[in-house]
């Protein structure tokens, strides 16, 4: 499970869950980010016991990490969000202190009227 949701912060930059779990994610990531750092084919094969996904791992090592040279610890945040209306579970927000992806700009497809993301073509 904590794989699963490390994968899901390094795809999304920042994911909601419950204190319980966002406070066991914490020190998965940054030990993962630590090793990463070192960017040696040893510690490619340990994140990769971690990161399952090809295109999470290919990102994680291009985009995150690189992020992070300068900065020893304190890789992600952890803040509280309230509870949950159904359960009563007490839910955070976990996210990676990176800088924010550029966004996508849309425009306006004068033959159809819709909006598109400017990357998409058709």
């Amino acid at each position: 499970m904590l794989a699963n949701m490390a994968m899901s912060l390094f795809a999304h930059r920042m994911i909601k869950t419950t204190d319980a779990k966002a406070k066991a994610l914490k020190p998965l990531v940054d030990k993962l980010i630590t090793t990463a750092k070192k960017d040696t084919l040893a510690a490619r094969r340990q994140v990769a016991k971690t990161i399952h996904v090809k295109e999470i791992f290919k990102k994680f090592f291009e985009d995150v990490v690189p992020q992070f040279k300068d900065r020893n610890s304190g890789f992600t945040r952890v803040i509280k969000l309230g509870v949950r209306r159904g359960d009563g579970a007490s839910l955070s927000i976990v996210e990676l202190l990176t800088e924010k992806p550029p966004e996508k700009k849309e425009t306006k497809d004068k033959r159809k009227g819709k909006t598109r993301t400017a990357r998409t073509k058709k």
